[in-house]
């Protein structure tokens, strides 16, 4: 973030409506509350490495970091601020996840640390716990997060967290007087909020405890081989089962902010009681919804279902991935391969407004929180006067007619439009064409559906070819559009008489004719404006388009790639 605040822009942070500035105001009325004694404000995003991580952590970590920025212009960068992700690796592996080579090797590591569980995917990370941390830290450092990370592994067995552990012997019967409520009867007889590390087997112990002396700083309990054993609640020999840990680490740290999915709500109280019985106070909270897959199952690491970091950057930009953090954080979304494409045009929109935007609708515009209040000016290509954004949905469809299996071709077409334009003076135009060649590759070419023209839209089609070759060669998009308009407003089955301003004389023009151009030229049932399509593909190209539709070869070229994609003859022999 920039380091001057003009006032009208910290004016208008303090009324925005956009959800991080509504949380980053609490956190400002928190801070009133405790009268100046914070010499920081610490923001705090938890992983569960027991599987690799998936896009909702990194989900975690992006909107965390809008409510600091927008916090930082709230305050004017008066409090120092730190994001600190917190690993959750001294975890027991309780189970094996699906998406692990040799699953098998690892059954002898069941219920022990994850940092101690050998690295089933090779390479140099000593653990199960240690690759998946240093997966995630990859992708954050990638994406440009400020953040520091933490291990529980490391916090314990160093004494980070010894102060508050021995708060919690201490603590012991007002700890267990929250938890038991919300335990069922044959879990009460078991619980503790201390969980050993065994000495015997090096496992996690969910046993009952003989005995918790406060004074010493010591639990007694029964090792797997019999003996009873006391160790220290100390210096990495126990750790806290995951409800009090919450509460533990917010006290030890003095958290201020931290957000967590809905399948937490309901724990939220007794993270907060904890944290206050071991003197902290607890931090303001966020809550999100779940992302689902594609079946609308709840996202797991451990099951690997729905879509990966690394999935996502392979067809789309990481801040297509951040506006769709950014997006109703507080509704269930599906997160599959379908969200992509609305996802890279929607952020192109967003950015391609801002500039031309007022300080209060700036800060409300998903580009001001993904990339801290300084977004990118966003490309154009073409003309003075007749300048174009480039989207995703119409880079699709021009690799599709163009058959375009790498990006030099793609490129030929966008030169023909703007002579100027190339990959070094266009960067980030040049990585959406190679997105979108790999995306078509994967997703849509597969999917499409050609339609045969009947007898009326044969006649259309021909009528239309026949109006873009009586067009100039340089026509722009904005000509090629009107033509397209004018016959389709001249055919009654594409007339709109109640259209805005239609009259008699001069009828409105449905969308079932631009939706007929899609489904026999491109396969699809919807598709970019089609002005533009025309004028980067060029006009010549586009009658050839048409004449492949009229002549069969479009639906005879597309049943033979499904066929062979399928194993299957060619339906043409």
């Amino acid at each position: 973030m920039t380091n001057l605040y003009p006032a009208e822009l910290v004016a208008a942070a303090n009324v925005s409506a956009a959800w991080p500035f509504e949380e980053a105001r609490k956190l400002v009325a928190r801070l009133n509350k405790r009268a100046g004694d914070k010499k920081e404000v610490l923001f705090e995003t938890g992983y569960g490495p027991s599987g690799l991580p998936h896009i909702g952590t990194f989900g975690e970590v992006a909107r965390t970091t809008m409510v600091r920025n927008a916090f930082r212009l709230l305050t004017e960068d008066r409090i120092p601020t730190r994001l600190l992700c917190f690993s959750d690796d001294m975890d027991g592996m309780r189970k094996i996840p699906e998406n692990v080579p040799d699953p098998e090797a690892l059954k002898p590591y069941l219920q022990m640390p994850l940092t101690r569980v050998p690295n089933p995917f090779g390479g140099d990370y000593k653990s199960f716990g240690d690759h998946n941390n240093a997966m995630l830290r990859r992708f954050l450092d990638t994406f440009g997060f400020d953040y520091e990370f933490a291990s529980a592994t490391e916090y314990y067995a160093s004494g980070k967290l010894d102060a508050v552990l021995l708060k919690a012997a201490e603590k012991y019967d007002e700890i267990m007087a929250v938890m038991l409520p919300t335990l069922g009867e044959e879990r009460q007889a078991t619980y503790s909020p201390f969980l050993p590390i065994s000495p015997a087997s090096g496992r996690v112990l969910y046993v009952p405890l003989k005995d918790v002396n406060a004074k010493a700083g010591t639990i007694t309990f029964t090792d797997e081989d019999g003996v009873d054993k006391t160790l220290p609640v100390t210096g990495g020999k126990v750790k806290l089962q995951w409800k009090p840990d919450f509460g533990a680490r917010w006290a030890a740290l003095d958290v201020d902010f931290e957000m967590f999915g809905k399948d937490h709500q309901t724990n939220a109280p007794v993270y907060d009681a904890i944290c206050e019985i071991l003197g902290g106070t607890a931090p303001e909270h966020y809550v999100y919804e779940l992302f689902l897959d594609q079946h609308g199952q709840k996202i797991s690491k451990s099951k690997g279902n729905g879509l990966t970091i690394d999935e996502w950057l392979t067809y789309a930009t990481p801040e297509s991935l951040a506006l769709y953090m950014y997006q109703s954080p507080r509704s269930a979304k599906k997160l599959h391969f379908d969200a992509i494409p609305r996802a890279v045009d929607e952020y192109l929109q967003f950015l391609g407004g801002f500039g031309r935007q007022d300080a209060k609708n700036q800060l409300g515009n998903p580009v001001w929180h993904i990339h801290g209040g300084n977004p990118p000016a966003p490309e154009t290509i073409g003309q003075e006067g007749a300048r174009t954004t480039i989207n995703f949905a119409l880079l699709l469809n021009l690799v599709a007619v163009a058959n375009a299996e790498n990006k030099d071709v793609l490129w030929g077409f966008l030169r023909r439009h703007a002579p100027d334009a190339s990959p070094q003076t266009h960067p980030q135009l040049d990585r959406l064409v190679e997105y979108a060649i790999r995306y078509f590759r994967d997703f849509v070419k597969p999917a499409k559906q050609y339609s045969v023209p009947d007898d009326a839209e044969r006649t259309a089609l021909a009528t239309l070819s026949d109006a873009l070759g009586a067009l100039p060669a340089d026509a722009d998009a904005a000509a090629i559009q009107e033509a397209v308009y004018d016959v389709g407003r001249a055919l009654p089955p594409y007339q709109d008489f109640k259209a805005k301003g239609a009259t008699p004389e001069r009828p409105g023009v449905s969308l079932e004719w631009f939706n007929t151009l899609y489904r026999i030229l491109l396969g699809e049932q919807r598709g970019p404006r089609f002005g533009s399509f025309a004028a980067i593909y060029g006009i010549p190209e586009t009658r050839a388009l048409i004449a492949k539709a009229l002549s069969g070869d479009l639906v005879r070229e597309h049943e033979a790639f499904v066929a062979a994609r399928q194993g299957k003859p060619n339906p043409a022999n």
